[in-house]
């Protein structure tokens, strides 16, 4: 796979993630794939990540923009940054009460590709700057 096809696979996935579209994301996703997470245990799998997605829907509404997304010359590694705008639907365990809080943060998120297919993917945000956002702090 190319640079430029990784880029077009990458930048399709993102708009699937906009469009809360879960199988237009999945369909991105290759065998063996693994969703690394910036602050918990590594998830296995489409199925996982489908729930984590569908988690997600129900308990933040987000939208990237300005997403960047830089390849390495063959196309099996991209990095991609990007601005997250959020509103904080439903509480989720562990975190501070849900009550519509909107929030901004800077996202990192690394990925592998083989055979046209993400394989892996690894995002970092800073959590405790979107805890002091819905704190209101």
């Amino acid at each position: 796979m190319s640079a430029a096809q990784t880029r077009k696979l990458i930048s399709r996935y993102y708009a699937a993630f906009n469009a809360q579209d879960v199988d237009g994301m999945l369909a991105c996703l290759g065998t063996g794939f693994v969703h690394d997470v910036s602050q918990g245990e590594a998830r296995k799998g489409k199925d996982k990540f489908a729930a984590f997605l569908a988690h997600m829907n129900s308990s933040y509404k987000e939208t990237l923009s300005d997403i960047v997304i830089m390849t390495n010359t063959d196309g099996s590694r991209a990095a991609a940054e990007f601005k997250l705008k959020g509103k904080y639907l439903k509480t989720d365990p562990g975190l501070p009460k849900a009550k519509g809080q909107t929030y901004k943060l800077r996202v990192g998120t690394f990925f592998e590709v083989k055979k046209g297919k993400i394989t892996r993917v690894t995002t970092h945000y800073n959590l405790k700057d979107w805890t002091r956002q819905v704190l209101g702090k």
